[in-house]
Parts: C-alpha cells; structure tokens; sequence
C-alpha cells in the first residue's frame, strides 16, 4: 500500500511538468547537434579577398573548420594572383588542419608554403608565414618526437 501513495505524492501537473522539461532538453540538443553539422556554404561572390579571409577566421574561431576552409578556398580559387592573399589561405588551412591533428597534412601544406619563399623575389613575400610555418612545424616534430618516445 506504501508503493501507491508515492504515485500520488506528485500531482498530475508535476508529472506533465517534468516531461515538457526532459522534452525540451531532448530538443534542444537535438537542434545544438544539427546547427554543428556543416555542409557546403555558399560564399558570396562579391566578397573582397579581405572579407574572405576575415569570414574564414571568424568561422575557425567559432570551430566551425569545414566553414573556415571554404572561405579560405575561395580566396585562393578566386584571386590566384593576389599572392599575398593567397599565401594567408595557405597558412590558415594549414593551420587548421594542425588544430585538427592531421599533422601529416598540416606538414604537407605548411612545407609547400616554405616552398614559396624558395625564390629570389622572397623579399617581396609576407615574412610572418615563413615564421609562423616553421614554429608550427617545429612544433609538430615536437610532438612527433614525444609520441615516439613514449610509445617505445
């Protein structure tokens, strides 16, 4: 007889209540989920390689990467001859997929980076990715090397 009487402890309304806020959890959730899951933008035509490159690191700062990846695309896709513009894109998609640990791919794009700056005119480049790259490929040696170490 004790077990029924704690059914009627909670009155009806409390019971409805509980459910609309597990309901309401449920479905949050389920909208957080979905708005995370990105596919294919569409990158305005008319943006300058400034406002892609600006979108693009709005978007990685908020971890929203394949986002970030696109704008940075477009900028390389859009104005190849606007190498500095174009040397930013590099960097920054390199630098994502370093964020990412796909250091094998981040090694890739960050020496093909340096292989620009293998030129006469290097001077004429922006220096900053020249040393941003090689930090960040030291770094990844680093932890390289840690990863070796520990597994043996």
């Amino acid at each position: 007889m004790a077990r029924h009487s704690l059914v009627f402890c909670f009155p009806a309304w409390y019971r409805n209540y509980m459910k609309f806020k597990y309901t309401a959890v449920f479905l949050a959730l389920v909208v957080l989920t979905v708005s995370c899951i990105t596919g294919p933008i569409v990158v305005p035509e008319d943006l300058t390689t400034a406002e892609l490159i600006q979108r693009g690191q709005e978007a990685s700062d908020r971890n929203r990467y394949s986002v970030s990846l696109q704008y940075y695309e477009a900028v390389i896709e859009r104005f190849p001859f606007d190498i500095e513009s174009v040397i930013a894109a590099e960097y920054e998609i390199a630098f994502i997929h370093y964020k990412q640990k796909l250091y094998n791919e981040a090694k890739i794009e960050f020496n093909g980076l340096l292989d620009r700056y293998n030129v006469p005119d290097e001077e004429l480049l922006p220096p900053q990715y020249k040393i941003l790259s090689n930090i960040v490929l030291a770094k990844i040696e680093e932890k390289e090397a840690s990863k070796n170490r520990s597994s043996k």
